[in-house]
């Protein structure tokens, strides 16, 4: 397990531990409204990922030249600047997924998760762990809206990324490409991320406390901490 504070800890932590999405329940809009399709989750995860690191990167570098009156400002003209960028590039490269995303990509300028991570890490740390941060967050992301997007786009349509789904292809449950079959996924993700992130590590007993002491012959034993 990572060391808490340390790099691959600031990494690592958006995974799984504190997933904006599935934990902290954060950018809601995005994750229930483009994720009809997986293709659309990957584009919109790596869109905002891209803005999250790079707006980490240079909210840390002028984070002692903003004032504090108006940070905000600052951090959201700094944010909107990059999904500009994004945009710009998406519309001349990858036209089918820009269309596709649609207004949900200009959102990202208020994602609560970008204008979170400024104000809570990026303006308070240094640069390289901000942009490991913000690359860690915006995988969590990215991987909850893939696997969101994979689940609905496979009982919903049949297929994945454009293959039949055999048992499936002919019969789809329209329902999951649906609002309600949105909400139902993305609860279930919760539960099984909650349940994973929440997991108490094993507690280790001496076998002083052992039940079976005389058959351990001084070898400590560990066992699943009781709920």
């Amino acid at each position: 397990m990572a060391e808490k504070n340390s790099n691959l800890y600031e990494f690592t932590k958006g995974i799984i531990k504190q997933n904006p999405t599935l934990v902290t329940l954060l950018g809601m809009c995005p994750t229930l409204a483009v994720t009809t399709m997986a293709k659309n989750g990957i584009g919109m995860g790596l869109a905002t990922t891209f803005v999250l690191v790079c707006s980490n990167f240079v909210i840390s570098l002028l984070k002692n030249a903003i004032p504090k009156a108006v940070r905000l400002p600052c951090f959201i003209v700094i944010i909107a600047g990059f999904v500009t960028l994004i945009e710009f590039l998406m519309k001349g490269y990858i036209p089918e997924l820009y269309s596709a995303l649609g207004v949900f990509l200009s959102l990202i300028t208020v994602n609560c998760i970008i204008l979170g991570r400024a104000e809570a890490f990026a303006s308070k740390n240094k640069i390289f762990p901000s942009v490991l941060d913000g690359l860690g967050m915006g995988l969590g992301f990215t991987l909850s809206l893939f696997t969101m997007g994979s689940i609905r786009e496979i009982l919903g349509t049949g297929s994945w990324f454009g293959f039949k789904i055999p048992f499936l292809c002919d019969d789809p449950m329209t329902v999951f490409i649906m609002p309600a079959g949105g909400f139902f996924v993305l609860g279930c993700l919760i539960a099984l991320v909650n349940k994973i992130a929440n997991k108490k590590p094993p507690k280790e007993i001496s076998c002083s406390g052992c039940p079976n002491a005389a058959l351990c012959k001084g070898q400590c034993r560990t066992e699943s901490e009781e709920a």
